[in-house]
């Protein structure tokens, strides 16, 4: 089981080393901004690396949503981010599943992220795998709860779409993980990602807040049971730099 971090963009590969990490994820832009990413003087070396790269798209990036202003940007900067993403040699680029303003708009929203598929088999299709991440807060979230998860693959299941499942997500947004990746894989078939994360907040808080494996409230247990059942590569999105991700590596790798 390949299991990493998420590390700053400016020297991923030195990141990987402090941390004896398997793979690295990082943003390749400002991940608050639009900005479509430029070309990196370490992409050569990334593409050699031993070590796997997975890029995690801005999180101002929303196709569900029905304001254009917002949702056409956002197509766009997804497959530009899936080109840069490929240009380094990663496995894929995670996306966080959006929101729309009101439950009477949550059917258009799932037709948008299918139109945006759509959007990008018309321009040749991404350049890296897309995997779509559950969230943790918003009333009209895409992919909070299971039973909208189920919706959105309803609306793109039959493009070629993955899954990432984060622990800290699905706590706090109110999905019990105890079975979860069986409930998760009977909606997508799939979990191609798991960000482990332990969480500073209660169950159902909606609050996307990260905490170190044993610091949070969720039972280090569950977060283990969630790990195996997945089968699939670990990142953790935990604080405490060095140190704390380190740690939290090889917490994980005495468990599983």
């Amino acid at each position: 089981m390949r299991i990493g971090a998420h590390v700053d963009s400016t020297d991923p590969l030195a990141a990987a080393t402090a941390r004896d990490a398997d793979a690295v994820q990082f943003f390749l832009t400002d991940p608050q901004g639009y900005k479509s990413p430029k070309p990196r003087a370490d992409a050569e070396a990334l593409r050699a690396a031993e070590v796997d790269v997975y890029i995690h798209a801005p999180y101002l990036i929303n196709v569900a949503t029905l304001n254009n202003k917002i949702r056409i940007p956002s197509r766009k900067l997804l497959l530009s981010h899936a080109a840069g993403a490929a240009d380094v040699g990663a496995k894929a680029l995670i996306v966080h599943g959006g929101h729309v303003g009101g439950v009477d708009e949550l059917s258009t929203g799932f037709d948008n992220w299918r139109k945006t598929f759509a959007y990008a088999q018309e321009q040749g299709g991404f350049a890296t795998p897309v995997l779509i991440e559950n969230t943790a807060g918003g009333d009209h979230a895409c992919a909070r709860k299971l039973d909208m998860l189920a919706r959105l693959w309803d609306a793109v299941g039959d493009y070629e779409v993955g899954f990432c499942l984060d622990t800290c997500h699905a706590h706090a947004g109110g999905e019990d993980l105890l079975g979860l990746v069986d409930r998760v894989k009977a909606i997508t078939g799939r979990i191609d990602l798991i960000h482990c994360n332990d969480s500073k907040d209660p169950f159902d808080s909606g609050r996307d807040r990260h905490d170190n494996l044993g610091s949070g409230m969720i039972d280090p247990e569950l977060l283990i049971a969630v790990v195996r059942a997945a089968g699939a590569p670990v990142i953790v999105e935990t604080p405490g730099d060095v140190e704390g991700q380190a740690a939290d590596i090889a917490f994980l790798r005495g468990k599983v």
